[in-house]
């Protein structure tokens, strides 16, 4: 007879028992894995929404919540110095910035083993960014962000759905380990920003289809 312990009991649990459907925050429709989400612009906080839901919050009137878009555009003529970069004092090499309505301002955050951090950004020094970027005044507020990685000798920029900076984030602090990260973060990392490219190709393709 096969003898089984309380642990083993708990793996099988935990292994077979059915993940739970993720549901709109606003109607609690089942919803699929590809699904909508809304900031909530006074919060930063993202909700997920179904297409009906989202579909109330596209519109260009100010309401509690904004549907964050799904366009990524990557920018490999984008221009920024070593001094421009080391002007903004970000600790690490990796940041998105955007436009906050309900601060009035450009914010900037930064992912880190512990999550997003927030930088305190010089306006002066953003200002020129934008002057020599001028595709800069094309994003949305509250719902994209410029996404910088300057970790490869490479740097990518990127605009992107603020959801999917956010998503960044959760990838960095869930893989990390150690001090530098661990084979694994970086990898997941590598995957993340080659996503973001082929996403720019599949729509390029779709417009001039």
């Amino acid at each position: 007879m096969e003898t089984v312990n309380n642990f083993d009991l708990l793996r099988r649990f935990v292994r077979e028992r059915p993940v739970a459907a993720e549901r709109c925050d606003l109607c609690s429709v089942e919803l699929g894995p590809d699904h909508a989400h809304l900031v909530e612009p006074a919060t930063r906080r993202l909700i997920c929404a179904c297409q009906a839901c989202a579909i109330l919050f596209s519109g260009g009137a100010e309401t509690k919540y904004r549907r964050v878009p799904d366009r990524v555009q990557y920018l490999p003529n984008f221009h920024l110095t070593d001094l421009q970069w080391e002007a903004l004092a970000i600790p690490i090499d990796m940041a998105f910035f955007f436009q906050s309505s309900a601060a009035g301002k450009v914010i900037v955050l930064y992912p880190s083993p512990a999550g997003a951090t927030e930088s305190l950004l010089d306006l002066e020094s953003w200002q020129e960014i934008v002057e020599c970027n001028p595709v800069l005044r094309q994003m949305a507020a509250d719902t994209e962000a410029l996404l910088v990685n300057r970790v490869p000798k490479v740097p990518e920029y990127f605009i992107v759905p603020i959801d999917q900076c956010y998503r960044l984030v959760g990838i960095i602090r869930t893989k990390w380990k150690g001090l530098s990260g661990g084979a694994e973060v970086w990898e997941a990392i590598d995957e993340f920003f080659a996503e973001m490219k082929q996403r720019t190709a599949a729509r390029k393709e779709v417009a001039h289809a």
